[in-house]
């Protein structure tokens, strides 16, 4: 059997995933089933800069295990409700043992719930927004190798969203962070090339109408 390039590993399937998502089945069920697939979803949207946030320091796999519990207790990550949180509410997650309990994290999430609001009053929507720094085919690489993907980091997207993010008061939000997001949301689609994912991706992206 021909050797995959680097960065690719067979899936129980037999099919080849990106290293990362094939490597614990809770991995597997998100590369396949969420990563690099298009959200418009404000909710969505919202709750993956949050969960973000929160993983700095962890790993994105800590992070989706404690994932439902996130759910639960930021009310689906309604950004109108949790906007409403007070110091009552931070001292409540703080000891609540299934998410990180982080004061600063959890602050941050809660003023960024405020900052959702202000930009839906602005823009219409939160997807409207943020899709507006989906880049063009000419700031993409023509492929995804595992080398270039560990090359983007950051992107000029990425930064520029990070910059207009924090201008507007959104903390934990950096440039890194920030191209997580723009992987998992589906605004690029950064599985390897050879991934039987990818192509499910892209169609995905082609059919996805842009809010």
């Amino acid at each position: 059997m021909p050797r995959l390039p680097h960065g690719l590993i067979l899936a129980p399937d037999g099919r080849p995933r990106c290293g990362w998502g094939a490597s614990t089945p809770d991995y597997l069920a998100y590369h396949d089933g969420e990563w690099g697939r298009p959200v418009g979803d404000d909710r969505r949207l919202f709750e993956k800069l949050c969960l973000e946030g929160f993983q700095a320091g962890l790993s994105w796999l800590t992070i989706l295990r404690k994932r439902d519990r996130f759910r639960e207790v930021f009310r689906d990550f309604d950004f109108e409700r949790v906007a409403g949180f007070g110091p009552r509410d931070v001292a409540r997650l703080l000891r609540d043992p299934g998410i990180v309990r982080h004061r600063g994290k959890l602050e941050a999430a809660i003023g960024n719930a405020r900052r959702a609001c202000d930009l839906v009053d602005e823009a219409g929507s939160l997807a409207a927004f943020v899709w507006r720094f989906e880049p063009g085919p000419s700031a993409r690489p023509r492929r995804i190798t595992w080398p270039v993907l560990r090359a983007m980091a950051t992107t000029p997207a990425s930064v520029a969203l990070s910059k207009e993010l924090k201008r507007r008061g959104w903390r934990f939000v950096g440039p890194t962070t920030v191209q997580a997001f723009l992987q998992a949301m589906g605004l690029v689609n950064d599985h390897l090339d050879g991934c039987a994912i990818r192509g499910e991706c892209e169609a995905a992206r082609r059919a996805f109408r842009r809010p």
